[in-house]
Order: C-alpha cells, then sequence, then structure tokens
C-alpha cells in the first residue's frame, strides 16, 4: 500500500523571510482555516471511536493517548482537562508521551524511536481488555506508538489513532483509525501547526461527546466541574441560579454546602419534593 507523507511535503507558499508580518500572520491563518474542513471530512470515523469509547468507560474502562512531541503534549493536555471539566478522576483519561513527563516541556532526544517503551509505558498503568488506546502522531509512522499499538491488539484491548497521513503505518495498526489529511505546512514540516490543530480539535470532540454521552453535561452546562478557582465558583452560583431560580445568597450556600453545582441541584429539588 503507497504510502506518502504530505505533512513532510514542501510547504505552498516560498521565500517566508521575504514576508512581511502582515503576510506572514495571513498566510498562516489562510492555511489554519482548511484545518476543520478536514476534520469534518473524518466525523464517521471520530463517531465509530467515540462510542467504542463510550461503551468502554461505562463498564470500568480508561482511555489512554499515547504520542511523542506535539502529538503526545496534545494528548497530555486534554487528559489534563477531563477532572476539572467534568468532575471525573484523574485516572479516567491518562495521557502518556515518550520520554516521560519530562518531555512535556523538553524535548527527549529519540526517546519516540524506541517501540517497546510505548507499551512499557502502558504497563505501568496494569492496562487491560476494558481500556481503550489511542495512538497521536501527525506522521503516523512513530515507533514509540505504534509499537504500543500493536502490543495493545495482541491483548485484545481496543486501539484508535489520530494522524494526518493517508495510510501510514499508524494508520494501518490502529483498529479505528482517524486520518484528517490536512496538508503539506506553512513552514514545510512543521507539524505542530495545521496538523497539531486537526489533532486539538479531535480531541476535543472525543472527550467532550464522550463525557457528554456518559452524563457529565446537564443542559449545556458543566455541572461537574471541579470548584478550584474564584471563577467556577461564581459560574457554579450563576448555574444554581438560573436552575434553580433561587437568590444568590441561596445559590451561594448550596454551592457551599455541596460542592458540586449537580448535587446542589439534587439536593435542593429532593428537599423541595419532602417539603411539599
Amino acid at each position: 500500500m503507497s504510502f506518502t507523507k504530505t505533512t513532510e511535503q514542501d510547504s505552498n507558499y516560498n521565500h517566508l523571510e521575504k514576508m512581511t508580518v502582515k503576510e506572514l500572520l495571513t498566510n498562516i491563518n489562510q492555511e489554519d482555516k482548511t484545518v476543520p474542513f478536514a476534520v469534518e471530512e473524518v466525523i464517521p470515523k471520530i463517531e465509530e471511536l467515540v462510542r467504542k469509547i463510550v461503551d468502554k468507560l461505562k463498564v470500568g474502562g480508561r482511555l489512554f493517548y499515547i504520542g511523542a512531541g506535539t502529538s503526545g503534549r496534545l494528548g497530555i493536555v486534554d487528559a489534563s482537562e477531563c477532572p476539572p471539566t467534568f468532575g471525573v478522576p484523574h485516572e479516567l483519561v491518562i495521557g502518556l508521551i515518550a520520554g516521560g513527563d519530562s518531555a512535556i516541556r523538553k524535548a527527549v532526544e529519540f526517546a519516540e524511536d524506541s517501540r517497546i517503551q510505548g507499551w512499557k509505558d502502558l504497563q505501568n498503568y496494569n492496562i487491560n481488555k476494558n481500556d481503550v488506546v489511542i495512538g497521536i502522531a501527525a506522521s503516523g509512522t512513530t515507533p514509540y506508538v505504534i509499537g504500543a499499538l500493536n502490543e495493545c491488539n495482541k491483548k485484545d484491548i481496543l486501539t484508535g489513532c489520530i494522524t494526518c497521513n493517508k495510510n501510514s503505518p499508524l494508520s494501518r495498526t490502529a483498529q479505528f483509525p482517524i486520518e484528517v489529511i490536512v496538508g503539506p505546512e506553512f513552514v514545510t514540516g512543521s507539524s505542530r501547526m495545521k496538523a497539531g490543530t486537526a489533532q486539538k480539535l479531535v480531541l476535543n470532540m472525543i472527550t467532550t461527546a464522550s463525557m457528554i454521552q456518559l452524563g457529565k453535561i446537564k443542559g449545556n452546562k458543566m455541572v461537574d466541574m471541579q470548584l478550584s478557582n474564584n471563577k467556577l465558583v461564581d459560574r457554579g452560583i450563576k448555574m444554581l441560579i438560573n436552575e434553580l431560580e433561587v437568590p444568590e445568597e441561596i445559590a451561594e450556600r448550596l454551592l457551599d454546602k455541596y460542592q458540586n453545582v449537580r448535587l446542589a441541584i439534587e439536593n435542593y429539588r429532593n428537599g423541595r419534593k419532602k417539603d411539599k
């Protein structure tokens, strides 16, 4: 099967160093505009994977992201935002990066080239058949990611991937591949740009849709969010005022007592029912 790395092909623009700042920004923006349309093309593939993820999470499984460099960092960002946004345990969505946590800030040379380390990293979490592992690699050729997914497949662990090249080795390894073909980057080969944006969009879609399916959103509100700063406390109070039609002081007392918007709503309404 033929495989061409479009993420490595020459930019559609040349002589970047001769462009003005406005020209640079305008041209980058022109390229970025194409990314959501590339994501739109693969919504059926994303839907298929999300349905599988939800099924696994409902029976106690976990979602793992595994990647290297920019791809790994994006997975970690998405995973780390799930607990504060949806009130889920930190162990439900886990992001792994080649080279370990130190690679989040500083590249670890050749860490992505190991075909066995990815599986070793997953084993540290006692990975099992209830879990889902999504490999993230713009190139679709990262050994660290492909090796991990290969072992998962052998162990009957569900695998997916997010890549930006068609028919890549990673796509052929994953059971549920998502290929967002964004074309050449503005700076040739700099896949932190359009490819990174595409991966971020897909990650947002995967976790947000999954968490909504699991009942972590009410209406359009984050009723299970962690009240970890004053901004979120204020947001929670406003949610209670609007949902329960109560004065601000009652909303404040409810939130202070239950420390969770959903619990405050449920207990207030249950109390009202008992009073009738």
